[in-house]
């Protein structure tokens, strides 16, 4: 009889609130929480992982090539979410690990309703004049003189899952102009949304407000670089809850400091946890949150209950739902 040992890797949210889903763990095998450096990999990682053969992980640590030549027998990778580019999808199915992510859906409204909410906290400086008014600094309130969302042109850059929600919030919310950038596109959906599909260059370049929700790969990778940065009109404001690694980081701090990006919204970083010195804390006009998109009672619920449905279906000898492979 096979003897299950179940990590669960970088997770600060899974089961924390709801015991249930660990006790159904426990039922299958041992269960131990891990945290390993978000940057780790390969042999490193599979040494760390010795022994482990059902794995529920988080968007970090990175699952290579080199990971799985080192790894002894892993069965399973559930991401606790519905992103999958720290794995190796090729090298995962050489070695028979099935990878298994969150139906799309389930952080639809959560992750979308997130970035708005960033959005609006920058556009109308909600947390400097929060401050201010503990701090007891009520005159100051002439400071905290924002910007309006109804009426503006917002671009989404990836109108998928999310970004398609993102976008209905913003159009039928504030009735804005809509413009989309997604080579997918859903015509459809685009055309009951009034939605106007254009180029990357176009969307840059007209938008007050720019949505990332795209995925993150070799062809979206600093998709927000120096050059669409020179192409935007000087007041953007940006909200990003996707991947940190889709906007140049660098090229973005010289677009604040320029005035051509007013404001920035990030829930997602290049290198996650974020160091507080980095440069993006510098800024007033930046807000910066450590990956909580998704954190909604009814999201959590739902994340947590599909890693746990497909470790039960492996044990069981059954395919888990919402598999990918390359």
């Amino acid at each position: 009889m096979t003897k299950y040992r179940i990590a669960i890797i970088n997770s600060s949210s899974f089961g924390r609130r709801f015991p249930d889903q660990i006790e159904r763990l426990e039922a299958i095998g041992t269960v131990k929480r891990i945290t390993v450096d978000g940057m780790m990999h390969g042999k490193e990682l599979a040494e760390r992982l010795h022994g482990y053969n059902l794995i529920i992980s988080s968007v970090t640590p990175f699952f290579d090539e080199e990971f799985f030549e080192y790894k002894d027998e892993l069965l399973i990778i559930s991401r606790h979410g519905i992103g999958y580019n720290n794995i190796d999808l090729k090298a995962a199915k050489k070695h028979g690990t099935i990878v298994s992510i969150v139906p799309p859906l389930v952080e639809r409204d959560a992750v979308a309703e997130n970035a708005v909410a960033n959005l609006m906290a920058v556009m109308r400086m909600t947390v400097p004049s929060s401050k201010a008014a503990a701090d007891n600094r009520w005159a100051d309130r002439a400071q905290f003189v924002g910007n309006g969302i109804t009426g503006k042109t917002v671009g989404v850059i990836g109108c998928g899952n999310i970004g398609s929600r993102v976008a209905e919030i913003l159009k039928h919310g504030f009735n804005t102009r809509l413009l989309v950038t997604d080579p997918d596109l859903n015509q459809e959906w685009a055309g009951e949304h009034g939605a106007e599909s254009v180029d990357l260059e176009t969307l840059v370049s007209e938008s007050d407000i720019i949505s990332l929700n795209c995925t993150l790969n070799e062809t979206s990778f600093g998709i927000l670089n120096q050059k669409m940065f020179d192409r935007m009109k000087p007041g953007v404001y940006i909200t990003n809850t996707a991947r940190g690694d889709l906007i140049d980081e660098e090229a973005m701090c010289r677009a604040i400091e320029k005035g051509i990006v007013k404001g920035l919204a990030v829930d997602v970083m290049h290198e996650e946890p974020a160091s507080n010195e980095h440069p993006y804390f510098q800024y007033e006009n930046v807000l910066v949150t450590p990956h909580t998109s998704a954190y909604t009672i009814e999201c959590l619920r739902g994340m947590g209950e599909k890693c746990v449905e497909d470790l039960e279906k492996i044990v069981a000898g059954q395919m888990p739902d919402c598999m990918v492979e390359e």
